[in-house]
């Protein structure tokens, strides 16, 4: 067996970057810094928020968006979840944010538990788990609203979905989880990080 070669110093500090994980931040998306919920209330913040726990998957064959009983929906626990975080925001000095939220009713259910105010369904927050040929314009229409949305503005909550989130993030996103954005006059706010689920 021959010798082992030895490493360059430049192949050892590659090593050494990979093993601390360093280089990590080089590939899009993945997991952003968890950011204490106070930073949504500086101007132009936006919370890409994913609905609360609704266990399963998808919807069942045949739902109707305004039907909540053809729908997968919040359990108690997701209820829960979403109560306690709508406290954590009031607690964190989160007020008159604008709340928008998919058609989904275990969207409109988490945004009304989180008990900021009013609610507003928006179309571009839907679905469009099994329907990829809805994804681009949806995500497009999403794009222009967040265009539309002033750069110094209060607040603004949207309460979705995974693939959603997932179309700005490029990461997964645990139930009652989401990312905070920095608007900045286009549809691709800078993600600032995400928040925590307790």
């Amino acid at each position: 067996m021959p010798p082992a070669m030895p490493l360059s110093r430049t192949r050892r500090s590659l090593c050494a970057l990979l093993a601390g994980g360093l280089l990590a931040g080089a590939a899009p998306g993945g997991a952003a810094a968890a950011l204490p919920l106070t930073e949504l209330a500086k101007p132009g913040r936006v919370l890409m928020l994913r609905h609360a726990l609704a266990p399963g998957n998808g919807d069942p064959p045949g739902f109707v968006a305004g039907d909540c009983a053809t729908q997968r929906n919040l359990d108690a626990t997701g209820r829960a979840q979403a109560r306690a975080l709508g406290g954590r925001l009031r607690a964190a000095g989160i007020a008159g944010a604008q709340v928008y939220s998919s058609e989904w009713c275990r969207c409109l259910e988490t945004a009304r538990l989180l008990g900021l105010g009013p609610v507003t369904p928006l179309p571009a927050l839907n679905s469009f788990y099994g329907q990829a040929q809805a994804r681009e314009r949806i995500i497009g229409e999403l794009r222009a609203f967040l265009a539309r949305l002033p750069v110094d503005g209060p607040p603004v909550i949207l309460v979705t979905h995974q693939l959603t989130i997932n179309a700005f993030t490029d990461a997964g996103t645990p139930s009652g989880g989401g990312s905070i954005f920095q608007l900045d006059g286009s549809g691709t706010p800078r993600r600032l990080g995400d928040i925590a689920v307790d």
